[in-house]
């Protein structure tokens, strides 16, 4: 029969290209190529909905003009001439001419005769038609259906937030581009090499994180694609008293379950950083004739937040910083400090005769202006 010889594939296109609209029975062939057109017969014979094309093939063809057809109107005697069949349908993707009809547990795997006797010979493998009396109204399937319905909530969820950062992707290159550009106006015309080179830097990650976002939205979707179909062929299934399909798919979908491409997808996620900015090289300011970069892309942390910045009361204590330098000729000897907002603090080094601006959170000496001291 058509339904029982639809391949995963076909169901997953009969999701992507499923109508707006909701029928309450759908043409079971066309389903298989994608398309999802409203029942207008069913023939008992081979326990399929039919469209109206479908339907008047069915007529016309030899072998089929003794099958039993209803009409629309007949509906309510289908479930009648419906009986429940634990026969199995599918054929084995491995041998082709042979029907799945036993599942290893200990492996895992659905399979034909040929695949239990060449591959499980040893194991204690379950026969589909017998394990699946009474599945339909069995805790089992409730279960998968459940943890399925999660599955697909948290591979959503996911899917969002990889939608937010792709989003900030490019608000923090515009950033980049900003700041290499501004800075550039400020040195001479030998630095257009270091320049195209900080350029292709931030490029490169962009296009890193880009990818990165990508795999895991295309994971998600993927993950969500094949929950739906799951969950509509389990529902088919089981509308339809197909007990040794809906088994098999019982089955797909535990393995769905167990399936570790979402959990990989939310961890690269969460462990792939988005923010960066542009942070210059101080040395240019002064050396300009000194062979160096452009400037560095700093990662920052991905738990920073954006908060807007308030005037400092009082500094509280997060660490010890070493603000000595490697132009330093003296012990440091700081007799000043100032605070510039949150994350800055300008600290006076007498010994050195210096001005050194500092960054808190990096804990890094930024800037340093030599000043001559007068004796006194």
């Amino acid at each position: 029969m058509a339904v029982s010889g639809r391949k995963q594939s076909d169901l997953l296109g009969s999701v992507a290209a499923g109508s707006a609209e909701d029928f309450d029975h759908c043409c079971e062939p066309c389903l298989t190529t994608g398309q999802r057109i409203e029942a207008h017969g069913f023939c008992a014979t081979c326990q399929e909905y039919l469209c109206k094309t479908c339907h008047d093939c069915h007529r016309k063809a030899k072998v089929l003009r003794n099958h039993q057809m209803l009409q629309r109107n007949d509906f309510d005697k289908i479930q009648t001439t419906m009986k429940s069949c634990n026969e199995c349908t599918k054929m084995c993707q491995v041998h082709k001419k042979e029907i799945i009809k036993f599942y290893c547990p200990s492996h895992h795997a659905l399979g034909c005769n040929d695949c239990i006797t060449l591959g499980h010979r040893t194991c204690r493998v379950d026969n589909i038609p017998e394990k699946c009396v009474g599945i339909a109204d069995g805790k089992e399937l409730n279960d998968v259906m459940q943890k399925l319905s999660e599955k697909l909530k948290g591979a959503e969820e996911i899917s969002k937030k990889a939608k937010g950062s792709r989003s900030n992707i490019n608000d923090y290159n515009k950033e980049i581009i900003k700041a290499i550009t501004e800075f550039r106006k400020e040195i001479n015309d030998r630095l257009n090499m270091m320049q195209k080179d900080a350029l292709n830097n931030a490029e490169e990650i962009k296009s890193n994180n880009k990818q990165i976002i990508q795999h895991v939205l295309d994971t998600c979707e993927n993950m969500i694609s094949g929950i739906k179909c799951l969950q509509s062929s389990l529902h088919a299934s089981k509308s339809n008293h197909e007990h040794g399909q809906l088994y098999i798919d019982m089955k797909r979908a535990e393995s769905t379950l167990k399936s570790y491409e979402l959990n990989d997808a939310e961890q690269t996620l969460m462990h792939t950083n988005m923010h960066y900015s542009f942070q210059r090289n101080f040395e240019l300011d002064t050396f300009f004739c000194k062979k160096m970069v452009f400037g560095e892309i700093v990662n920052h942390s991905r738990h920073e937040s954006t908060k807007v910045i308030k005037a400092v009361d009082c500094l509280i204590r997060k660490g010890d910083i070493n603000v000595k330098t490697s132009s330093d000729e003296e012990y440091c000897n700081i007799s000043g400090c100032a605070v510039l907002n949150t994350n800055k603090l300008v600290l006076a080094d007498y010994n050195n005769g210096k001005i050194k601006l500092i960054f808190i959170e990096n804990r890094l000496v930024k800037e340093e202006k030599t000043r001559k001291l007068q004796s006194f």
